[in-house]
């Protein structure tokens, strides 16, 4: 079911510890997988806003081990906040437990839910505005892997296993172009020949980590730019969000995506590619920001290699979104006919205009660094 469907949340959220009587819930957001709702509540501080999402349990195929991450997670950045004697419940999201004392829900007919405290006065943003913006973004993503660089205990589910592994996923692309399933892979033959003749070179993270010269971390993995909140009033970033792919992986990983979202100068599904290009301005506000963010957790052979990121996970989105279309739009949800493969396209688009930059782009870094 997709959020813009009728659903009637009320019988959902009683489950939840909530001082308050529920008023009204909406569909909220742009989100591709779960499904998310806010809604409203009448306490003893007042109307009061809720986050709650219905975890889609056919991507994300155990959800108790994702909640598992995700309170983990929260609950180390949390203990950060209120260390450094900042406000956690914006510096972080806030898991409201359900009323067995669990990070989650669980209905009689097997859906998983959760619920977040709603971050006031600050909002997410689609499309960067101002280099300012996308160097604090930057900056909170950068800061948000150093900040799990000592979290305790063992290392983090795997929430979807080679989430961005290039190699497999080629690998998919080319079963799914194979199957044909839906007798689509004749029209986009262009597409096709884009992704297999770059496959090598765009495998080059992936064997590098397994030869043990890049380290893995704990990271965001879908660093987008609508998944940092920006503050109203200094547009700043305040708090990091969506940590469903939050598991091990390579830094490279989480700066990379926001090349891929944050130096595009048109939106991801834009449908006239012409209008698909990368923003030095903002390419350079993001390497200072990350920079500044990461600190000295980052390695001088990961830096190196930050134009090379963002060339790659814009690549790896690309054929993902080339692979669902083929499968018949499975995991992405879509809007239109066509809505992935025209996904697909800006993000080759934008590999080819950094393809183009990368001189330019590696001068940047080197000026940065």
């Amino acid at each position: 079911m997709n959020a813009t469907e009728t659903i009637d949340i009320a019988p959902v959220v009683k489950n939840f510890r909530i001082d308050g009587d529920f008023i009204d819930g909406r569909p909220y957001g742009s989100g591709h997988i779960n499904d998310t709702f806010l809604g409203r509540f009448n306490t003893p501080q007042g109307v009061r806003k809720y986050i709650h999402q219905r975890i889609n349990h056919r991507i994300f195929t155990n959800p108790e081990r994702l909640m598992d991450n995700i309170s983990r997670v929260t609950n180390h950045l949390r203990g950060k906040a209120l260390a450094e004697g900042k406000d956690a419940d914006r510096e972080s999201l806030t898991l409201v437990p359900s009323i067995d004392g669990s990070c989650y829900y669980r209905t009689d007919t097997g859906e998983y839910w959760r619920t977040y405290l709603f971050i006031t006065r600050a909002k997410t943003y689609d499309l960067v505005e101002t280099p300012d913006h996308l160097r604090s973004g930057g900056y909170a993503f950068g800061r948000f892997g150093s900040l799990l660089a000592d979290m305790p205990g063992e290392p983090l589910h795997e929430t979807i296993p080679m989430f961005h592994h290039t190699p497999n996923r080629v690998r998919l692309l080319q079963e799914a172009i194979d199957r044909d399933s839906c007798n689509r892979a004749a029209k986009v033959g262009k597409d096709i020949e884009f992704a297999l003749s770059r496959s090598e070179e765009m495998g080059t993270l992936v064997r590098l980590m397994e030869q043990g010269e890049l380290p893995k971390r704990i990271t965001h993995n879908d660093t987008k730019f609508n998944n940092v909140m920006i503050d109203d009033d200094t547009g700043k970033a305040v708090c990091v969000i969506d940590l469903d792919t939050v598991m091990p992986g390579l830094g490279l990983y989480d700066f990379g995506d926001m090349v891929r979202t944050g130096t595009i100068t048109a939106l991801e599904d834009e449908q006239d590619i012409s209008k698909i290009g990368v923003n030095l301005t903002m390419f350079e506000s993001l390497v200072r920001g990350y920079l500044e963010g990461a600190g000295d957790t980052l390695l001088p052979e990961e830096v190196d290699r930050f134009v090379l990121a963002g060339k790659v996970i814009t690549y790896t989105i690309g054929v993902r979104f080339l692979t669902d279309y083929l499968s018949g739009d499975m995991y992405f949800k879509i809007h239109r006919p066509k809505h992935n493969l025209d996904r697909c396209h800006t993000q080759f688009k934008l590999v080819n205009e950094i393809e183009k930059h990368a001189d330019e782009m590696q001068k940047i870094v080197d000026g940065c660094r």
